[in-house]
């Protein structure tokens, strides 16, 4: 992919994630009212689309009840405001290992169930996008890997494709993209695809500019992509994948902070990517033109 600026960048919030965040921030949303009203207020921000988890309104630990994504996908639909729904799918892949010197049993913390459990909040809520991680991979924590094996990725893409939800690739390493672009050819995703490059996750792909253009030129010539790196560089790789040609991502997800020592709001943030995309010389395209774009099909409101 030849290195082209993008001239109509689309920004997508990841309001609030799955990581063990909600103690370090109050304005990471936990129930499902406020993760809607997060996800509201960045869309007025700018953003096109919402990347949304769901969490325990008490603990705010991460969840997968079915009850809660349903009740942030009607908030959202009845908004005033509209944006893409972008619901996650990657709950439901979780191995601890017991440790070095005994790794079975798995520990706790361990989370793995099949592929139509892992979908299922995605074929009852019809998001117009969700997430599939494309591959396998070692994260910071000494024993927990995030397990998505190729007869899962498949099984998983084949149910998505079948839904009518755009799976949104999600590429930790170069491998990903290999394994995304396989699962393309088979038939289990449609082209032209789309992917994120998540880049600076330990332990994927770093987040240095030469492993992010390796990223950049192994994602075909007519897929979309965006980027997003964690913590302090969440703003500088709006501006690196601007230039690139792709969009962007930014969110509580990835990033706590907007100035050193200051806690960020999820509309915060996007406001302060609006303005470095705008700042560019590109513009901030809305839900109805990433639609066009992406080919997504939006779903009305519940009666």
């Amino acid at each position: 992919m030849p290195l082209t600026m993008n001239r109509d960048v689309f920004i997508t919030c990841a309001v609030t994630g799955s990581g063990g965040t909600q103690d370090r921030s109050p304005h990471v949303p936990r129930s499902p009212k406020e993760i809607a009203d997060s996800a509201i207020a960045a869309a007025k921000a700018g953003a096109a689309v919402v990347h949304c988890h769901v969490r325990d309104p008490e603990t705010g630990t991460p969840s997968r009840k079915l009850e809660y994504y349903r009740e942030v996908t009607d908030r959202i639909r009845d908004a005033e405001v509209d944006m893409v729904l972008n619901l996650t799918a990657g709950m439901g892949g979780d191995i601890v290992f017991g440790g070095v010197d005994a790794p079975l049993p798995v520990a706790a913390g361990t989370d793995m169930i099949g592929a139509e459990e892992r979908v299922a909040h995605v074929a009852e809520c019809l998001p117009e996008i969700c997430t599939l991680d494309c591959g396998t991979m070692n994260f910071a924590e000494a024993d927990y890997v995030m397990t998505n094996t190729p007869g899962m990725l498949t099984a998983m893409g084949r149910m998505m494709t079948e839904l009518g939800v755009k799976p949104e690739i999600e590429a930790f390493d170069t491998g990903h993209l290999w394994y995304a672009k396989q699962l393309v050819k088979d038939g289990v995703l449609e082209a032209p695809a789309l992917v994120q490059l998540c880049m600076g996750v330990p332990w994927g792909a770093p987040d240095d500019l030469n492993t992010f253009m390796a990223m950049v030129n192994n994602v075909p010539d007519d897929w979309t992509f965006s980027a997003f790196a964690l913590g302090r560089n969440q703003m500088a790789y709006v501006a690196a994948s601007v230039l690139a040609g792709g969009n962007v991502r930014v969110g509580l997800e990835d990033n706590l902070m907007l100035d050193r020592g200051v806690l960020a709001t999820n509309e915060q943030l996007v406001a302060r990517a609006r303005e470095i995309i705008e700042r560019m010389g590109a513009n901030v395209i809305g839900p109805d033109q990433v639609r066009e774009k992406l080919g997504l099909t939006k779903r009305a409101p519940r009666g």
